[in-house]
């Protein structure tokens, strides 16, 4: 039975008429949900239905066998579960969307470029549009694509009507549309300077929406630091001592504030800083059906129970007993986390290096081209001329198309070429272009070495956001794998040696059991590394389901360390 059939069954069990709003249906089909809104709202509040009642019978149950406080706590605990069940369905699609159309618009200055560069060779709007849609693989492309075939037989390119369906996203696509149409009528001796503002407009309008993002969320982000990390860390430090002085705050209080309300607080202002990042250029999804990523599921899930079984049992007899739940969750989903993203990200590294060099490479063949040398001799010479992957790229291809007798195209990009197993949407724009000079000639040349420019721009402004961002994000990371663990640890030791010596008998509240408190605090801290470091990495990069799950392990196992390592020091000078 698939998610799909699944939800359609449940949608179909809602007695009630679902009015979607039309922003929710919006998301849905920009993402190519195989299931209506009103079906999957449907689904949401039966599953929210569902889960209300069970929370409710539960704790009547619970209340009467046991105590009523315990029966409140269960039964707010599954409504609140359901009311999110229920927000998610509602605001989950457009969130969705929203990152979508980040990740697309990371491609919106490559795809201005493909058209300039077009337009270099053949001065005609259409087939520049029509050249642009089709060398691209991202929804952008598939955008620029559709509204082509609506406006086939009209008198308009469907270049106009990409831009101004964008134009609330990204401004500056409408300005680069307009100068490429400018650069079309344009005389000749005119038209390159016309096609190199088009391209700049789009840089600049990159350069200038990731300036004013990381403006605008630097005071949101120290907020979010002061309020939902720094000030309850404090307030974990002080809790020994509230408690010998008489604040009687409950292990139940501390539970629901710090493991509950705090995790919630934090993943909803993070949600809020995400979705007003305008551009992302988070690297391509590698999926399951990659050769070099095999379906490593069962592989993680071995990793991870040994990890957690290990972790668990040493810090159990190392530490203190307590320990092995918190050790077991912070090693077992770290540990397996990493183990599953791991070679998808070793793919990751590939790719980046094979686009490190790639403005040279268009640089040096488009150099060669426009003085009239063919381009698979361009390639070869280009290839010993360009050290690392970029060149062992370039001398593959050439190598391919001398002894399969392939076109450049198929060098690179057919189902035997060098880019095969390489997800990398630059190294495949580059090969088309490429393929264009092969076809084209030495008109081309002089394109391919404005395009190299361009691409090296682009490069350039990412290199610099990303290092804005992460001055920004920095603190976070830190945060989450570090200095949270290392305070929640110390606290935890100086809880315990509070217990120890008595120091509230006679007066103030007793002290929180240590157990108790440790395990809390402890998934507090694990809370905090698993969000803090996919706001982090979303961010800087976007949310990409690699970088996010290796960054999480790695920071979930690191901060199990700390915490741990926190809790023996502070213990020894206690």
């Amino acid at each position: 039975m698939t998610v799909r059939s699944v939800v359609e069954r449940l949608g179909g069990w809602w007695p009630g008429r679902v009015d979607p709003d039309s922003e929710t249906e919006r998301a849905l089909a920009y993402l190519d949900v195989a299931v209506d809104t009103e079906t999957l709202l449907g689904a949401a509040r039966v599953v929210t239905t569902l889960i209300v009642a069970v929370a409710v019978v539960g704790g009547v149950a619970l209340g009467r066998f046991t105590t009523l406080r315990l029966g409140v706590a269960v039964a707010a605990a599954g409504t609140a579960v359901g009311l999110a069940v229920a927000l998610v369905a509602n605001r989950g699609p457009a969130f969705l969307a929203t990152l979508a159309r980040t990740r697309a618009l990371g491609s919106a200055a490559s795809l201005v470029g493909r058209a300039a560069l077009r337009l270099r060779i053949d001065p005609t709007v259409e087939r520049a549009a029509a050249f642009a849609a089709s060398t691209g693989r991202g929804p952008l492309s598939r955008s620029l694509g559709a509204h082509i075939e609506r406006a086939a037989g009209t008198p308009r390119s469907g270049i106009d009507a990409f831009a101004e369906e964008w134009h609330d996203r990204f401004p500056a696509l409408e300005r680069a549309v307009t100068r490429l149409d400018a650069a079309a009528s344009a005389p000749a001796a005119e038209r390159d300077r016309h096609l190199d503002r088009a391209v700049e407009a789009s840089l600049d309008g990159v350069q200038e929406e990731l300036a004013a993002f990381t403006g605008e969320i630097r005071g949101a982000v120290t907020g979010l630091y002061a309020f939902g990390i720094l000030l309850p860390l404090a307030l974990v430090g002080v809790l020994p001592a509230a408690r010998a002085t008489g604040v009687r705050l409950s292990l139940p209080a501390v539970v629901a504030l710090y493991d509950v309300v705090l995790p919630l607080a934090v993943v909803a202002a993070g949600v809020w800083i995400l979705v007003r990042r305008p551009v992302a250029f988070p690297p391509p999804r590698i999926g399951r059906d990659h050769p070099d990523t095999p379906d490593g599921h069962l592989r993680a899930l071995g990793g991870g129970v040994a990890a957690a079984a290990v972790g668990g049992y040493t810090a159990a007899r190392l530490v203190a007993p307590w320990t092995a739940p918190v050790a077991a969750v912070g090693f077992g989903a770290g540990v397996a986390l990493v183990v599953d993203a791991r070679p998808a990200k070793r793919v990751h590294e590939r790719v980046r290096a094979v686009e490190a060099d790639l403005d040279d490479a268009c640089y040096l063949v488009g150099r060669r081209v426009a003085a009239g040398e063919a381009v698979e001799t361009a390639l070869a010479e280009a290839a010993d001329r360009i050290a690392g992957t970029t060149g062992t790229l370039l001398a593959d291809a050439a190598s391919r198309q001398r002894r399969l007798g392939l076109t450049v195209g198929e060098a690179f990009d057919g189902e035997h070429g060098a880019l095969a197993a390489l997800p990398s949407r630059r190294a495949r724009e580059a090969a088309t272009l490429f393929s264009l000079a092969a076809t084209e000639g030495r008109p081309a040349g002089e394109a391919l070495v404005a395009t190299a420019e361009h691409v090296e721009a682009l490069g350039r402004i990412e290199r610099d956001a990303r290092r804005e961002l992460t001055q920004v994000t920095d603190t976070l990371s830190n945060t989450a794998a570090v200095f949270g663990p290392v305070v929640g640890g110390a606290t935890v030791a100086l809880s315990a040696r509070v217990a120890r010596t008595g120091t509230t008998a006679g007066f103030g509240a007793p002290p929180l059991p240590t157990a108790e408190l440790g395990i809390a605090v402890g998934a507090y801290v694990l809370w905090l590394a698993v969000a803090l470091t996919a706001l982090s990495t979303g961010l800087t990069h976007g949310l990409d389901r690699t970088l996010v799950g290796y960054r999480v392990g790695v920071a979930t196992c690191l901060a199990t360390v700390c915490y741990l390592a926190a809790f023996i020091g502070a213990g020894l000078f206690l």
